[in-house]
């Protein structure tokens, strides 16, 4: 989770980093001070340190949590929750030191599962009015709860305690952590795709996730209009699936949208990061490639592309929720994929874009499902298939 928030803080989404980065600190130090870790001898002072170390993780971590849940939205319900947690946490460690070491820790302990109880019920309740995150953040508070009392039986009474408490206990704590992880990825992967959103506005496709017909028509302008300013290559390749009509006579448009859904999602991971690409009419895709002095790289790229794209895959033909998974299909989208490396001085991004989607075409009818254009003879050729 920390390796995974400082990729999320790259990303510019820092709120969400600093929750992933918080939750994975904060509970591993929990755990290691409650395992008796830490390097202190005495008992006494253990236990009022575990107690003051109870009473702030549990604040903390009930903070993070409410935040996840989108409870803590207006700024107004914000301050007042994080005044009141912070109260709650220091009347407990007050309270604590009027009492005896052991007491203290007990009554911080009583604190953490109060929190416990008081997340799990907001989170049920959250999820009974339809946030499908909030399920899983049910599941990981209950994991939470049975982690929280096997390490407090450990920290008050560690010479008796039987091994399968420990057991259970790092069972718990793991499936809380990978839980927590999980509803981060995801709370991650809405803001990925919200951004993406705002980027493009209506040149957005929610079905690929990519640029829109439209947008990708302005992407490869404004790279044609560069490269008349800079004159350095482009490469352009264009995939198109034949038996996408099919599909969707058979199985209608929930089928079509899985598999332009699943190409996509494929597209951008062997496609890499320099390569800009988008969506291209109802059947394809288009990538473009700046600088472009190596025509084997752009040709290397195309056939990658063309088997990653043809692999067998199960389609769902139903929209409906309940028959996700029930109705499904075999299906390999049958790719042809057009190659042109553009160096003429008159080159005109229309006339590109035309040009790949007919050599796209023209590349079905070719055993490696890959053409291109050759600029010296004026014609489209096969290519051979790649070797790896």
């Amino acid at each position: 989770m920390l390796a995974g928030s400082v990729f999320v803080s790259i990303r510019s989404l820092r709120r969400v980093a600093l929750n992933a980065a918080l939750s994975a600190v904060v509970s591993a130090f929990f755990v290691l001070a409650f395992l008796d870790a830490l390097p202190i001898e005495d008992a006494d002072t253990l236990s009022r340190f575990l107690a003051h170390v109870a009473s702030v993780v549990s604040a903390l971590l009930a903070y993070l949590l409410f935040s996840m849940l989108g409870l803590l939205r207006q700024r107004e319900v914000r301050r007042r929750t994080m005044q009141a947690l912070a109260a709650l946490a220091a009347v407990v460690m007050m309270s604590g030191w009027l009492t005896q070491p052991q007491q203290a820790l007990s009554l911080s302990l009583a604190m953490v599962y109060l929190l416990g109880l008081g997340a799990l019920i907001l989170s049920l309740r959250s999820a009974l009015r339809g946030d499908r995150l909030a399920w899983m953040a049910v599941s990981g508070v209950l994991f939470m709860l049975v982690a929280l009392a096997g390490l407090g039986w450990i920290a008050l009474d560690r010479a008796h305690v039987p091994w399968q408490v420990h057991a259970a206990s790092a069972i718990a704590g793991t499936a809380y952590m990978a839980t927590m992880a999980s509803v981060l990825w995801m709370r991650y992967a809405y803001l990925i795709e919200l951004h993406q959103v705002m980027a493009y506005g209506p040149g957005y496709d929610p079905v690929t996730r990519m640029r829109s017909h439209s947008e990708t028509a302005n992407m490869v302008g404004a790279a044609f209009k560069h490269y008349r300013d800079e004159p350095v290559p482009l490469g352009v390749i264009v995939v198109s699936i034949a038996n996408l009509p099919v599909l969707e006579k058979l199985y209608g448009p929930a089928a079509v949208n899985h598999a332009l859904f699943i190409c996509a999602g494929r597209l951008r991971r062997v496609v890499p990061v320099h390569v800009e690409m988008g969506r291209l009419a109802g059947d394809g895709f288009l990538l473009l490639m700046h600088n472009c002095s190596d025509s084997g790289a752009l040709l290397q790229l195309a056939h990658t592309v063309q088997a990653q794209l043809a692999k067998s895959v199960v389609l769902n033909t139903s929209s409906e929720s309940a028959s996700l998974g029930k109705q499904r299909t075999h299906w390999s989208a049958e790719v042809g994929v057009g190659v042109q490396r553009v160096s003429r001085t008159d080159a005109r991004a229309s006339r590109a874009v035309a040009m790949g989607r007919g050599i796209s075409r023209t590349a079905w009818s070719y055993p490696s499902r890959v053409a291109w254009y050759d600029d010296s003879s004026g014609e489209i050729v096969g290519m051979p298939e790649f070797v790896r």
